[in-house]
């Protein structure tokens, strides 16, 4: 199978990429009851805006001057995968104790509240917030963090070669 047909319609695949990888995540929350950890949701801020950027891709290389635009926008769409895959992988990361997590994903406290406190407030019990070092699902040995850095990481892949193939359509 080639991927042609895909790299030619770089912007509107990125945008159904990240609408796809967001519905996942919604649907383990939603479905699976896996409440995200602050990493979690900050992974989904940088797919929301990488969706924003495709969207916009796609109405820019429809202006009249628009042509000239179609390989920057895969470069920028590069940038926005890469910026989601070191976030994943920083994660991912913090999931095997390789590096210490922020501070206010692990339940620390602020101004003497944990979260954990706030948690036990809002939900009336002992419900605990979820933790960014402790992987919620794991699947093949990897978090979803880190099926997250192996997805965005493709993106990445797929939107140089996108580039590059605009490039060679200039030329």
């Amino acid at each position: 199978m080639t991927l042609n047909p895909l790299l030619d319609r770089w912007r509107l695949t990125s945008l159904a990429a990240c609408a796809g990888l967001l519905a996942v995540a919604h649907g383990f929350q939603t479905f699976g009851g896996l409440a995200p950890c602050e990493l979690c949701l900050k992974q989904r801020e940088v797919y929301w805006v990488t969706a924003a950027l495709a969207l916009g891709g796609m109405i820019v290389v429809r202006l009249p001057a628009g042509a000239r635009l179609r390989q920057a926008t895969c470069w920028i769409l590069a940038l926005g995968f890469a910026a989601e895959t070191a976030l994943a992988a920083y994660h991912a990361g913090v999931e095997w104790k390789f590096w210490p997590g922020p501070a206010s994903c692990t339940g620390a406290a602020v101004n003497g509240v944990t979260a954990a406190d706030l948690a036990r407030l809002l939900n009336g019990g002992g419900a605990k917030p979820p933790a960014c070092d402790q992987a919620a699902w794991v699947f093949g040995g990897l978090s979803m963090a880190g099926w997250n850095a192996i997805a965005a990481l493709t993106l990445v892949v797929l939107s140089v070669a996108a580039a590059l193939r605009e490039r060679g359509k200039a030329a």
